[in-house]
């Protein structure tokens, strides 16, 4: 019996902005070994346009390319409204902390750092795919003007349509779903990313404040998301909800 989910989460294009032609081929090689479409670009000229016409299901992003800078790529893409729900996945030189997070907080959903191992690569690749799988029990958590449905993925605030990533999304839901308890960036790691080697908790840090902008009136005194300090985050649901 085929496995359907996977067989369409393999099937599915990702378009890779790469300027170096050997690591582009690497690149292509194994992702098309793992059964998926890369599409690659050198410049990052058409792939907005092209995305427009056919939406890939990620985009893998190097930061410094000819022609333009993969951050304000990031950029463009998470304000773009047809595509800024995609999954971003930087693979870049730039390996200091602070370059992760700066992807980080553009929306990106994951950091490689080169040289990479192409294992890693399609693993991360197929690990942040999932983020998008639908959950089998669906379920929607109201509370004052906040509506989370899982079911679409879909986040309203006050009224409004508020665009998340698959990772925001994921984050939030799984608070969202333990209110009152309180868990440790290392747990929220485990949880909600899968396998905590590719990410750090600085990264729950980040991941925490991109939530707290978008369902917080005051993002710097939150009601719903609260930091507990020296032990992580917990998630209130205002009593009566």
């Amino acid at each position: 019996m085929i496995d359907r989910t996977r067989t369409d989460l393999l099937s599915q294009t990702i378009f890779v902005l790469e300027d170096d032609t050997d690591i582009s081929r690497l690149v292509q090689h194994h992702l098309e070994a793992a059964g998926f479409t890369p599409r690659i670009f050198h410049t990052p000229t058409n792939l907005i346009p092209d995305a427009e016409r056919q939406a890939p299901a990620l985009f893998l992003l190097d930061i410094m390319v000819p022609g333009g800078d993969g951050l304000d790529v990031c950029r463009r893409l998470r304000n773009h409204p047809a595509l800024s729900t995609i999954p971003i996945i930087f693979l870049t030189a730039r390996a200091g902390e602070n370059d992760r997070v700066l992807g980080l907080e553009l929306g990106a959903d994951d950091y490689i750092t080169k040289p990479f191992a192409t294992r890693e690569l399609v693993a991360r690749v197929k690990a942040v795919l999932r983020r998008f799988e639908r959950p089998s029990t669906p379920t929607v958590i109201s509370f004052e003007e906040v509506i989370i449905d899982a079911n679409s993925m879909q986040l309203r605030v006050r009224g409004e349509l508020t665009t998340t990533t698959a990772t925001e999304f994921r984050l939030l839901d799984y608070l969202a779903r333990h209110p009152g308890r309180v868990f440790s960036r290392d747990h929220l790691l485990d949880a909600v990313w899968g396998d905590a080697r590719f990410v750090t908790p600085r990264s729950v840090d980040v991941y925490v404040r991109r939530i707290r902008e978008k369902i917080e009136v005051d993002a710097e005194n939150p009601r719903y998301l609260k930091t507990v300090r020296g032990a992580g985050y917990r998630f209130e649901i205002p009593k009566g909800e």
